[in-house]
């Protein structure tokens, strides 16, 4: 008696079983990654209509102005620190040098406007070229590097203010002040100068040579080096980076607020890498979003304001919710980067 063997159903089965695996394993992982990039946009939306319809003043024109404004200075600092994250990096030192960068641009604005806004870039900056030179050149950890540049900064800055005795005042009418305080089509100048620079943050990130060496070197540092990756280069270059930018957002709150006050910027530091990290860039590095970053301030923002519209809760409870936020959002990261990796 001859037997058949179903050669053929068996094959078409095993080759069914196989298509469709990939297929099922390739849609896990794009809506892992669409979690991870929009997550905070989604969360972001929907407070932001729970409030509006909890309490009439929320999306009132001043509180959304208000609130825009307060965002622009630390989402001009978070983005400098997102570039720093993606390479693998942090960087401690940006809340001091947005005090320093305030109180320098005050002090320069006696000398004029352009050593007020030059003044703060070019001593920031050249706080982020050692931060970059120590942590590439000399491989010291970043955190030590840039705890010890936050230390720094901030004594340079009570040595200028005499201990915080003096505080240094901005003109009135003068284009520093017009430049922090005026409004452009119903928003503030800071506001359009960060949506400036965000647009050309994520050029820089997703459209250039140095974009792709960025993301390189917090993917694989090696790996880049093997590539002819500038890695030293680039981890200097984003040090600096984040140097200018936090002096940028210092000097801008200087305007805005007509003095260099010396007691701003304590904590602003892990604000933008709560910042950053809620938007969707790994502390480890390797990946990361600017529009992001500008969501996670944005949503931190929001959920202040909405703690103060409650009244009833002390401002303290704004650093729990957002520490229980980040420790969510960096949960939900481990665990969607396991998932990833096991498909």
């Amino acid at each position: 008696m001859t037997v058949t063997e179903p050669d053929t159903p068996v094959t078409a089965a095993s080759e069914s079983a196989e298509d469709i695996a990939p297929v099922g394993s390739a849609r896990s992982e794009r809506i892992s990654a669409l979690v991870q990039q929009h997550g905070a946009l989604a969360v972001l939306v929907i407070v932001s209509i729970i409030a509006s319809f909890s309490f009439d003043s929320f999306a009132t024109g001043d509180n959304v102005t208000n609130m825009a404004t307060s965002s622009a200075f630390l989402a001009i600092v978070a983005l400098g620190m997102t570039f720093v994250i993606i390479t693998g990096g942090i960087d401690l030192s940006v809340g001091s040098l947005f005090a320093l960068g305030g109180v320098l641009a005050a002090w320069g604005s006696r000398h004029g406007t352009l050593v007020a806004l030059l003044l703060p870039l070019a001593v920031c900056g050249l706080v982020g070229v050692v931060n970059g030179l120590l942590v590439a050149r000399s491989r010291l950890a970043p955190f030590i590097v840039t705890l010890a540049a936050m230390l720094g900064a901030r004594g340079l800055m009570l040595a200028i203010t005499d201990e915080g005795a003096d505080t240094y005042l901005i003109a009135k009418g003068s284009f520093l002040a017009e430049l922090g305080q005026g409004t452009t089509l119903g928003l503030g100048n800071p506001v359009w100068i960060t949506l400036a620079l965000f647009a050309a943050g994520a050029v820089v990130l997703r459209r250039t040579r140095f974009g792709q060496h960025v993301y390189a070197v917090g993917g694989n540092e090696d790996a880049a080096a093997l590539m002819g990756a500038p890695v030293a280069r680039t981890k200097i270059l984003v040090y600096t980076l984040s140097g200018v930018l936090a002096g940028l957002a210092g000097a801008l709150n200087a305007a805005w607020l007509a003095s260099g006050v010396t007691i701003l910027g304590n904590g602003m530091e892990l604000e933008a890498i709560s910042a950053v990290v809620i938007g969707g860039t790994l502390l480890t590095g390797g990946l990361g979003f600017v529009s992001g970053s500008l969501v996670g301030v944005l949503l931190l923002k929001v959920i202040q304001n909405v703690i103060n519209q409650i009244g009833s809760l002390d401002s303290s409870y704004q650093q729990v919710v957002s520490g229980a936020f980040l420790a969510l959002v960096v949960i939900a990261q481990t665990w969607l980067g396991r998932r990833r990796q096991l498909m």
